[in-house]
C-alpha cells in the first residue's frame, strides 16, 4: 500500500503592504475634468478662455500635490504642526491688512496681478493637519473641560480671523469639521447638548449684534427671495429657474439659457451647479451629486480602516469639509440654503479651491497607501 503524505497548507492571505485608493483618485479627476468643462460653457459667452486656462493649470498642479501627499507619510505633519499652524495665522492676518474683497463683500483675497489666492481655503487644510494631531495626542482625555477649551482655543483663533473678513461661508465650513472631528473622537453627548442649546438660545443675538446687515438681508431672502427679487434675491430666483427648466434630461451642453443669455448671476462659481443642471437635467444633477457623495464616502471609508487616530481625524476632517461644501452649494442653489459663497468641490471655478480639493484628497489617499501591513482576512 502505498501511503501519499499531503503537505500542510498555508490558508493564510498574503499581506497587504501598500494600498492606493484608485477609485478615489479617478473620483477626484473626474470630477475635477466635469469641472473645467462646465466652466468653459459658464464662460463662453465672456469671448475669452482666461477661467478654463487657470482652472486647467490647477488641475495640473492639484495633480501633482495630490500624488506628492500621497506618497509622502502624513505622519511627518506631526512633527511641523506648530509651523503649519501659526503658517495658517499668518495669512489669514496678512488677508486682513492687504486683502481685497471678493463677490460678496468680504476681505478674503490676496492678489498679485490678476492672480488670486483665498489664504481660508489653505488654512482648512492647516486645521485638518494641526487639529487632527492636537485630537490624537489628547485622545481618551477628550472629555476633560481643560482639554476641550484648548481644543476650542485651537479653533476660535482661526475662526475669529475668518470672522473678521467676514466670510460667513468659510466659518461655518470650519465649525462643522470641527464638530465632526469631536464627534469621531467620542466627544461627551452632554457637551453637544449643552453646545446645542447654547446655541439656540444665543441664535438671536447673533443675528442682531454679531451678523453684517448683508449677512442678515441674505438670511431674509433665503426664507423669502421675493422681497428683493432684483438685488439680493435675484441670484435665488435665477438659479431656480436655471435648475428647474433642465427638466429631467437638460437643454444640452453650451445650450442652457439662463446661462447663455447671462441671466444666472456667478454662473462660474458659487452657482455652477445651476448651470450644470440646466444643462444635463435632472438625471446629470443626480450623477454629479453622486460622484461628490461616493467621494466624501470614501474618505469617511479611509478614516474607518485607519490604523492610528491622526490620520483617522485627517480623513473625518477632510470628509466633513467637503460635505458640508456640497450641501450647502447645492442647497443654495435650489432654495434649500442662504447663500454663502461657498464653492462646490472639484467643479466651481477657483485655483485655490481646486488646489485645497485635490490636496485634501491627496492626505487621504496618504492615510490609505501609509497604513501598516496587514492580512488581508484583516481587511475585508
Amino acid at each position: 500500500m502505498i501511503i501519499v503524505k499531503h503537505k500542510k497548507r498555508n490558508y493564510k492571505s498574503p499581506i497587504v503592504t501598500k494600498e492606493f485608493d484608485w477609485l478615489m483618485f479617478v473620483l477626484a479627476l473626474a470630477l475635477s475634468v466635469i469641472g473645467i468643462v462646465v466652466i468653459y460653457s459658464a464662460t463662453r459667452t465672456t469671448g475669452s478662455n482666461t477661467n478654463v486656462i487657470v482652472q486647467s493649470f490647477a488641475f495640473g498642479l492639484g495633480l501633482g500635490m495630490m500624488l506628492f501627499l500621497c506618497f509622502f507619510d502624513y505622519e511627518q505633519f506631526g512633527n511641523a504642526v506648530k509651523y503649519i499652524y501659526i503658517f495658517a495665522v499668518a495669512i489669514l492676518i496678512i488677508v486682513l491688512i492687504f486683502g481685497t474683497s471678493g463677490d460678496w463683500g468680504a476681505r478674503s483675497w490676496i492678489r498679485f496681478g490678476s492672480i488670486g489666492i483665498q489664504p481660508a481655503e489653505l488654512a482648512k487644510v492647516c486645521f485638518i493637519l494641526t487639529f487632527s494631531y492636537h485630537l490624537s495626542k489628547v485622545d481618551s482625555r477628550i472629555n476633560d473641560i481643560k482639554v476641550l477649551l484648548g481644543l476650542a482655543l485651537h479653533l476660535g483663533v482661526l475662526l475669529i480671523l475668518i470672522m473678521l473678513e467676514p466670510d460667513l461661508g468659510s466659518s461655518l465650513v470650519f465649525m462643522f469639521m470641527f464638530a465632526c472631528m469631536l464627534f469621531v473622537a467620542k466627544i461627551s453627548y452632554k457637551y453637544v447638548i449643552a453646545v446645542l442649546g447654547l446655541g439656540a438660545v444665543s441664535l438671536p443675538l447673533i443675528y442682531k449684534f454679531i451678523l453684517s446687515d448683508y449677512q442678515k438681508q441674505r438670511i431674509n431672502v433665503f426664507f423669502d427671495p421675493t422681497i428683493d427679487p432684483l438685488g439680493d434675491g435675484y441670484n435665488v430666483i435665477q438659479s431656480k429657474l436655471a435648475v428647474g427648466s433642465g427638466q429631467l434630461w437638460g437643454k444640452g451642453y453650451l445650450q442652457g439659457t439662463q446661462n447663455q443669455m447671462g441671466y444666472l448671476p456667478t454662473k462660474s462659481t458659487d452657482f455652477i451647479f445651476s448651470v450644470f443642471s440646466e444643462e444635463f437635467g435632472f438625471v446629470g444633477a443626480i450623477i454629479i451629486v453622486f460622484l461628490l457623495f461616493w467621494l466624501i464616502l470614501r474618505c469617511f471609508r479611509a478614516a474607518q480602516r485607519s490604523d492610528n487616530t491622526y490620520g483617522r481625524y485627517i480623513c473625518t476632517g477632510v470628509g466633513a469639509m467637503l460635505l458640508f461644501h456640497v450641501f450647502e452649494n447645492v442647497g443654495m442653489c435650489i432654495g434649500l440654503m442662504p447663500v454663502t459663497g461657498i464653492p462646490l468641490p472639484f467643479i466651481s471655478y477657483g485655483g485655490t479651491s481646486l488646489l485645497t480639493n485635490m490636496a485634501a484628497i491627496g492626505l487621504v489617499l496618504s492615510v490609505t497607501y501609509h497604513n501598516k501591513p496587514r492580512l488581508r482576512v484583516d481587511v475585508y
